[in-house]
């Protein structure tokens, strides 16, 4: 990392190590703390052998979990601008003023709109909490690769911007990389399934598609904040907290519509109350919870520390290597097994998604045949000649 100054920086090297280190070290474990969880027996633990007990299946509590983090980003914030005396930066945004920013002062009524991103949010993590039920945890987060497909898209019908042709060859690729880790999850197992003693392809593949579907929610809710932010002059800490606070609102709402009898009844995802009392009374699962709210936020602080320190291509390529470290830990924690040829099939979706993002955010060498065409200018004078 070399500093703007043009001298290295070791303090700044190392701050910037620790933000990726950071990154990948609570990422990671932010997933896994979030199928550990699902995995907690909550009722009728007394016989481990029997099949009636029920493990912890509540993907809207832990969607509001998720937004407790996010708003925890509120804190230093409000501590910065209204405890401390004097104008006092936060140390992930004191190169925010380097980068151009909205011209519009972000006043008034205008931080109302990160709802509707919340909206869109919570639908997304919801569907994905669902779907990470049915699919072992490396599935899930590969799966999530396809987020940059629909962004890609989205940006070019509701943004007006224009891709160059590698970047659509990029998205044909990850497109073919989710594939091709969909059909290599048709011969894994979740681990409900491998407590049950069968493997059901149908369920493996219900949980990918739950895990899919929701990319376009997250995509949609990149764009708005993306439009929003290039429009206002807002700090991104800021941003991550006030979408978490409206998120935490428009759960609480919705939950109080889910707790209705006929309602709750219809699936165990949404019956608040036994999920409530689930959480409440399993120290394991309660426990999880606070880990997870906690690592969504330094998840967040750190993502946020990565754009602004490097760029937003840094921050994917360090998303893109958490998704291996995900898949490592769980092979090393036994929740999945290397399954020739399935596990080959999931290596080369995994590549394919990788090298796809990379590509289409230039981290790579683009081939000759897709390089982007330069614009020729030409001189008056040499006209004139």
């Amino acid at each position: 990392f070399i500093p703007r100054h043009g001298a290295y920086d070791m303090r700044s090297s190392l701050h910037v190590s620790f933000l990726i280190a950071g990154m990948l070290s609570v990422g990671a474990g932010m997933s896994l703390l979030i199928k550990y969880q699902d995995m907690q027996c909550v009722e009728n633990c007394n016989n481990p052998e029997s099949h009636n007990h029920v493990t912890y299946e509540q993907p809207v509590w832990q969607t509001l979990i998720m937004f407790v983090g996010e708003a925890l980003c509120l804190l230093p914030v409000l501590y910065t601008r209204y405890l401390l005396p004097g104008s006092v930066q936060l140390p992930f945004d004191e190169e925010v003023h380097d980068v151009k920013c909205g011209e519009e002062p972000f006043t008034g009524w205008t931080p109302l709109l990160f709802w509707i991103p919340a909206i869109f949010d919570i639908f997304g993590a919801t569907l994905m909490n669902v779907g990470l039920l049915y699919t072992p945890v490396s599935i899930s987060q590969m799966t999530r690769g396809a987020l940059v497909s629909f962004v890609g898209i989205f940006s070019v019908v509701f943004l007006r911007r224009r891709l160059e042709l590698y970047q659509w060859m990029s998205l044909c690729l990850v497109v073919v990389g989710v594939t091709i880790v969909g059909l290599s999850g048709k011969g894994l197992r979740t681990v409900k399934e491998s407590s049950q003693g069968g493997t059901k392809t149908i369920n493996v593949l219900i949980g990918i598609f739950f895990i899919l579907c929701p990319q376009i929610f997250t995509a949609i809710q990149f764009i708005i904040e993306e439009k929003i932010m290039s429009q206002y002059d807002v700090e991104p800490m800021l941003a991550v907290g006030l979408e978490g606070t409206f998120g935490i609102l428009t759960v609480l709402a919705a939950m109080a519509f889910l707790s209705i009898p006929s309602i709750s009844s219809y699936s165990v995802y949404l019956d608040i109350s036994r999920g409530w009392h689930q959480l409440i009374d399993n120290p394991v699962v309660l426990s999880s919870a606070v880990a997870i709210a906690v690592s969504v936020s330094v998840f967040d602080v750190c993502g946020v520390g990565i754009t602004h320190r490097l760029s937003a291509t840094v921050r994917t390529l360090t998303d893109s290597c958490r998704t291996l470290v995900i898949w490592i830990l769980s092979l090393g924690l036994g929740w999945e097994v290397l399954v020739w040829p399935v596990s080959m099939l999931q290596v080369l979706g995994f590549g394919l998604l990788v090298y796809g993002t990379l590509l289409y955010n230039g981290l790579v060498v683009i081939p000759s045949l897709l390089q982007p065409r330069k614009s020729i200018v030409l001189d008056l004078d040499q006209l004139e000649g």
